[in-house]
């Protein structure tokens, strides 16, 4: 223990002692000046405004900035491609030289997708589908069809598309709809006096639809009733195929009114001919008491017997 002692007071310690003080302040100093040049102590650099602009001029700033930069890419449908929509740091933040700043951009290229099934679909039905699909509806064209607003065919670029076919995300789809009035036209059944299931038989054999039914309040029994009222009536001639006939149920059918004014008004014209009938037949009464001996006054009667027979049938 004592040799140590004496060793620590010697000059030789004291000298060894010193220079490893030195080497540590010297490491140390060497150590912080080090990484204060490494990391730039002091220095920031405010993130310019990138958001917003195009990835061309969004990445000269960058450069001159001193910045890097890292891109990611995604799609909007009505987002111009290429456009910053993002960007990490905020605008502002002070950052180092050399820091790396990620960018979302919208993508110049757009992703594919299916085209979906939206034939016999209604024109609601199909918007929501492509809307769902990031695709959008163009032009919609009407063509003569019984089904109203229904898609008949979908095309794309001018062509019928077909279903499952890869197409750009954010594309126009042309839809061609039916306009419910149909290529034809059918004449309309007279439904008047029918009961309603006969009604619906003869429409359908027509072509033809059953609309609303409207019930009298008479009606008691709907098995009994028959139909007063259609709408269109047969007074229109011609109607498109597949529309719908509208009809009101009574009771009872009205009457058919034609043929009916000229039977009334025979007898009427007849009568005053007939009246100034009798008094001839009194005139020639008497001569039935004459003699039988002349012929020429047989015949006489006899014409006058005919004209009471005419006279009788018509009811005088």
């Amino acid at each position: 223990m004592s040799k140590v002692i004496q060793y620590l007071q010697t000059p030789t310690f004291r000298k060894n002692l010193i220079a490893a003080l030195i080497a540590i302040v010297c490491v140390f100093l060497a150590v912080y000046v080090g990484l204060k040049i490494y990391t730039k102590h002091d220095e920031s650099i405010a993130v310019p405004k990138i958001k917003g602009l195009h990835i061309n001029a969004a990445i000269q700033e960058l450069e001159n900035a001193g910045l890097e930069y890292q891109i990611d890419s995604v799609y909007q449908m009505d987002a111009k491609p290429g456009l910053v929509i993002e960007q990490d740091p905020e605008q502002g933040f002070h950052v180092k030289s050399g820091r790396t700043i990620y960018l979302t951009i919208i993508t110049q290229v757009a992703p594919e997708v299916a085209f979906p099934l939206i034939k016999e679909k209604t024109l609601i039905e199909a918007t929501a589908i492509l809307r769902n699909h990031n695709l959008r509806i163009g032009d919609t064209s009407y063509v003569a069809d019984i089904a109203r607003d229904i898609v008949l065919d979908a095309q794309f670029a001018g062509q019928s598309i077909r279903n499952g076919r890869m197409i750009p995300k954010g594309s126009r789809i042309d839809l061609v709809l039916g306009n419910g009035l149909g290529a034809n036209e059918v004449e309309i059944p007279n439904l008047i006096g029918l009961p309603l299931n006969e009604a619906k038989f003869a429409l359908i054999g027509a072509g033809l639809g059953l609309g609303t039914v409207t019930y009298d309040p008479n009606v008691i029994d709907t098995a009994t009733a028959v139909i007063s009222v259609q709408s269109p009536g047969i007074e229109k001639g011609l109607t498109s195929l597949g529309a719908k006939i509208d009809v009101t149920l009574s009771l009872t059918a009205p009457a058919p009114t034609t043929g009916t004014t000229g039977t009334s008004t025979a007898p009427k014209q007849q009568v005053p001919q007939t009246q100034s009938n009798p008094p001839v037949t009194k005139s020639v009464a008497p001569a039935k008491t004459n003699t039988p001996a002349a012929k020429s006054t047989n015949t006489t009667p006899a014409t006058v017997q005919k004209k009471e027979n005419k006279s009788n049938s018509l009811g005088f």
